[in-house]
């Protein structure tokens, strides 16, 4: 029987809520397909903080590096201010675990959670790769004068060849995996005799970032001619991008771009496939340690109440499970959980959904 470590970091508001229905439901699927979970409990996020007056200790990353994956439920604390838990938390476990690749799913489950006219489940399916240790995430900068009427604030972003190409190598390899061999059906006609099969889209600004998105053009052209012949090479602009994410969402496949207009696209992405209460994503370090967590924050107002969406960290389980391999338990998890979203739940909003946050997980269990 295949056994995995697995750390849990539950953290604040509804994430402890969400986390445990989370771990219901992949209890239920290793008792299913014979594997089993171990669980390591970490305290860290802004109880802890307040308490301690320390964000993340020195330990922290070495100890996580013990795991193959971690299960995060949510990082903000009303009591601490913003950024503090974000950065000190969140962004140092990403640099320090070397976790270089948002991994975001955009699928659609059911056409009535989707804001736009006409799209149903057939239309949004599309997955967005983001580079996750460079960009403007990096820090690099700062201010002169600060405070004063001259004050200067300045923010870099980095892109090295190095971050860029595993990116977009990763980005490559996954639009390859993704369609199993078979033809994405956007392709045009003329691409599947050309014996493509799939489409990687790279979202940037090269008519006015012209030296960070240069690289990556390069880049991207260079490795797909050479590496990947049989990968259909598209190119959105990133304010393009979010036009063609209402208008025409079919046209996307894979998405591959840097950190900063990664995050802005993505959450616009779970918009359109019914909102943060089903959107899941994995950080990841394809040679370390990954992290799954739901894209929606900790929802502060909602703690204790046991009405928020559990769905989305239901599907950042499903996500650790591909991850270690347990595809098969994956993929019965997602099924769970489309049946219920289109039988069961009359809304996939907090305190609207007809069922409570532990009743649902108890359905995908039960579905188990």
């Amino acid at each position: 029987m295949n056994s995995y470590n697995i750390a849990v970091l539950p953290g604040d508001g509804t994430g402890p809520e969400v986390t445990q229905e989370a771990v219901k439901v992949l209890d239920a699927a290793a008792q299913k397909f014979g594997f089993k979970l171990n669980y390591t409990h970490f305290d860290f996020g802004g109880d802890r903080y307040l308490r301690t007056g320390e964000v993340l200790p020195d330990t922290a990353a070495d100890d996580l590096r013990q795991f193959p994956a971690i299960l995060l439920g949510a990082i903000g604390h009303p009591g601490v201010k913003p950024g503090i838990l974000e950065k000190g938390i969140l962004l140092r476990l990403r640099f320090e675990l070397e976790q270089y690749i948002n991994l975001r799913p955009v699928k659609l489950y059911d056409e009535r959670y989707c804001p736009l006219k006409g799209k149903g489940p057939d239309h949004i399916d599309f997955v967005v790769v983001r580079e996750n240790n460079e960009g403007l995430y990096t820090g690099s900068g700062g201010f002169v004068f600060k405070g004063t009427p001259n004050e200067i604030a300045v923010q870099e972003s980095i892109n090295t060849r190095r971050g860029v190409e595993r990116c977009l190598r990763y980005a490559f390899d996954y639009a390859r995996k993704r369609r199993g061999g078979k033809p994405w059906k956007g392709l045009k006609p003329e691409d599947v005799e050309a014996g493509k099969t799939a489409q990687l889209t790279l979202c940037g600004k090269t008519n006015v970032l012209t030296y960070a998105f240069d690289l990556w053009e390069r880049a991207f052209h260079e490795i797909g001619a050479k590496d990947y012949p049989n990968i259909k090479r598209d190119y959105t602009h990133v304010d393009a991008t979010t036009m063609w994410f209402v208008k025409n969402p079919e046209w996307f496949d894979v998405i591959v771009t840097d950190n900063m207009f990664g995050d802005i696209i993505t959450d616009l992405g779970a918009m359109i496939q019914g909102g943060m209460g089903i959107a899941a994503g994995g950080n990841l370090n394809p040679e370390g340690t990954s992290m799954f967590e739901p894209i929606g924050g900790s929802a502060p107002k909602y703690t204790g109440m046991n009405v928020i969406n559990p769905l989305a960290a239901i599907c950042a389980g499903q996500m650790l499970l591909d991850h270690l391999g347990e595809t098969e338990a994956g993929a019965a998890i997602e099924a769970a959980v489309i049946t219920a979203v289109r039988e069961k739940l009359k809304d996939l909003a907090a305190g609207r959904m007809g069922y409570s946050t532990s009743e649902v997980g108890d359905l995908i269990a039960g579905s188990l």
